[in-house]
Parts: structure tokens; C-alpha cells; sequence
């Protein structure tokens, strides 16, 4: 059904305005507990194999959405009632801005793919605030990601996030730093390990307990991504998040700048989450992202080592019950693998072993 309502209706409108119509919409759903509640005791997860802990947080299920989707934490407990595992809102800058001009969001349906380069728009961290501050009727596990805000010159960025951290780390169930996306001008040159250890030693002592991951491009040189997989573990982060989007445009016919995401995407994310496991598995926890699909998808990162997975474009043309219907497929992979946990399955194919 929904596959019918993309293609002849969703399909037709801007990009952009589908996905402000749906974040209101499940704003909406997040005023209504009632219907709020039952959407959840339907679509989450509810499977104990399924249960995974990682750096201190208990998640009920490994698969969670992606930052970029509710940036500004307005609708997080819908989408924790539509069935994910965890909800990682943001992109969130210390000020508020606007991001780039439109058009910044492009669907590519023969690839399975977007492009965008929104550019961090957002309410700004004091907004994100308030509302993570209100009362929950669910238990949503939330990260929250941090960016700079564009017109912070590079000298000031350690204070622009250490600004947005103070704020929001103690309301958040973990703390990312984005240095990785391509829409803010200089941001991924952040990503070089001398300017990227100050930054992250600042604001892993200002989010105190609050557990700290970074988060990379899947365009890192491999060289560059073990030189930030070292200084991960060096400074006691709690994880990486492998990958953001891509400038590359290999295997898709647009031309549009911005980042990359969808199924093109795919293969590279595996790679850098195969040379992560590698470099820091057992060390530090690695959230795989990027083309990701399905529950096969979601298995075959498990098995490579994720210890939690990730989506977003996969909504847009999986529809409303995407998450649901990924956990529901794990559940039917683990019995018919006689596992009882998914723990079990979480790096298995990096060592050798079969699912």
C-alpha cells in the first residue's frame, strides 16, 4: 500500500515539503498519548533476543533512525512508537540557522537514494533543549547530534559544540559529534585528528557521563579512518557512527551537490565498518549506517561487528512501518539460526564463524 501511495501521490510533491508535512503530522501523534501508546504496544519491540546494551544504555532492539530525520526533537516519541529501537535527533547547532537555500533535498527512486544539502538548518540547541526536557510518556532511547553552526569560524568551533553539549548532553541518552557532513563549508577538515582531538577532549569533559560518539564520512582515506578509530579509543569515546553521506556519485545518474545516502552507499559503508571492527572492535561500540534496507542489511552489519545499526532513506521508501517490519525479521532470523540473543550474532562473520 504504501509503495502505491509514493509513487502516485508522495512522489509528485517536493521533497522537502512531504518531509515537514510528516514531521508535523507525527508531532501530532506525540500530543495524543492514547493513540501514541497503542501505536507502540503494536510496533515496538518486543522481542527480549533482541535486547542489546551498549556503553552503559540498554536498547531494545538494535536498530534505531538516523540523525537528519527529526532535527530538532519534536517528534521522537512517535518515531520510538513506530518502532525503533532508538531515535538520534539532530543535526543540532548551538544557534539557530536556516541552512541553505532550497532546493536541498532530492529523492533518486532508481537508486534508492537521496541527495541532500540541507546544511544543519535547525531551531538551535536552546529550543532542542526545551523540548527534550519535557515529560515522556515512552521509553525512547535518544541520542542527540551535535554540529557547528555555520558561521562559526573553524578557531571557534571547540566552543560552538562545547556550547551545544553543555546544553544537551545531560538530556540525552548519548552525545555524537558530526564533523562529517558535506553541507557546512570546512566541516569534515575537522575530521583531521590534530584539530579533531581537541574538539572531542572538550566536549567529552564537558558531557560528563553522558556517553560521547563521533561520527565520519565514509570518504576518509583509510589511513584517516584508523588514525580516528585510534584517537576514539585513546580519548575513551564510547563508539563511532560509520558512515554520514557521500560526495561520491559512483553508481547514480544525478549531478546534484550535497550528500549522498541510500542504497548506493551501501558497499562502502560495510567496508569502513569491516576496517573498524578490525582497528577497535572490543574497544569501543561502532553504529553502522548508510544503505541500509532491509533486516538483511541490518544482519550482515550485526555479523561484520555493529553493535547497533542504523537507517533513513529506507523510511522514505519503506513507509511508516520500515522498522517494524526490519525487527520483526530479525526475530525470524534468530530462531531460525537458534540464537537466543542477538548479542550472539554481533561480529560473528569478522571472525571467521557463520550465522
Amino acid at each position: 500500500m504504501y509503495r502505491l501511495v509514493f509513487t502516485q501521490v508522495l512522489s509528485r510533491f517536493d521533497a522537502e515539503a512531504v518531509h515537514h508535512l510528516t514531521v508535523r503530522l507525527l508531532r501530532l501523534l506525540s500530543v495524543l498519548p492514547v493513540v501514541k501508546r497503542l501505536l507502540y504496544g503494536w510496533l515496538a519491540p518486543r522481542d527480549e533476543s533482541l535486547r542489546v546494551q551498549a556503553f552503559g544504555v540498554h536498547f531494545p532492539a538494535p536498530f534505531g533512525l538516523a540523525a537528519g530525520f527529526d532535527k530538532d526533537a519534536g517528534c521522537f516519541e512517535a518515531l520510538a512508537a513506530l518502532g525503533f529501537g532508538h531515535v538520534e535527533v539532530g543535526t543540532i547547532t548551538a544557534r539557530a540557522q536556516p541552512g541553505n537555500p532550497r532546493p536541498r533535498l532530492f529523492r533518486l527512486p532508481e537508486s534508492r537514494a537521496i541527495i541532500n544539502r540541507m546544511g544543519f538548518n535547525n531551531a538551535g540547541a536552546h529550543a532542542a533543549a526545551r523540548r527534550l526536557r519535557r515529560s515522556r510518556s515512552l521509553p525512547a532511547v535518544v541520542g542527540v547530534n551535535i554540529g557547528k553552526t555555520k558561521v562559526v569560524p573553524e578557531n571557534e568551533a571547540v566552543a560552538d559544540y562545547v556550547s551545544s553539549a553543555r546544553l544537551l548532553a545531560p538530556l540525552a541518552d548519548y552525545l555524537v559529534v558530526n564533523v562529517s557532513s558535506p553541507n557546512t563549508p570546512g566541516l569534515r577538515d575537522l575530521q583531521a585528528v590534530e584539530l579533531l582531538r581537541p574538539l572531542l577532549t572538550a566536549v567529552r569533559e564537558t558531557a560528563g557521563r553522558t556517553p560521547l560518539l563521533v561520527k565520519i564520512a565514509p570518504d576518509l582515506a583509510d589511513e584517516d579512518i584508523d588514525a580516528v578509530a585510534d584517537l576514539a579509543a585513546d580519548l575513551g569515546l564510547a563508539g563511532i557512527i560509520a558512515t554520514n553521506t557521500t560526495i561520491s556519485r559512483a553508481g547514480v545518474s544525478s549531478a546534484e551537490t550535497g550528500g549522498l545516502s541510500g542504497r548506493p552507499l551501501k558497499s562502502r559503508s560495510l567496508e569502513v565498518l569491516r576496517r573498524l571492527h578490525r582497528r577497535v572492535g572490543g574497544r569501543l561500540a561502532i553504529v553502522s549506517v548508510g544503505g541500509v534496507e532491509d533486516a538483511d542489511d541490518v544482519w550482515a552489519r550485526l555479523l561484520a561487528g555493529a553493535t547497533l545499526v542504523q537507517g533513513y532513506t529506507g523510511m522514505i521508501y519503506g513507509g511508516p512501518l520500515w522498522a517494524w517490519r526490519i525487527h520483526r525479521g530479525l526475530s525470524r532470523r534468530l530462531r531460525r539460526h537458534g540464537h537466543t540473543s542477538i548479542r550472539e550474532v554481533i561480529g560473528r562473520s569478522a571472525v571467521g564463524e557463520t550465522a
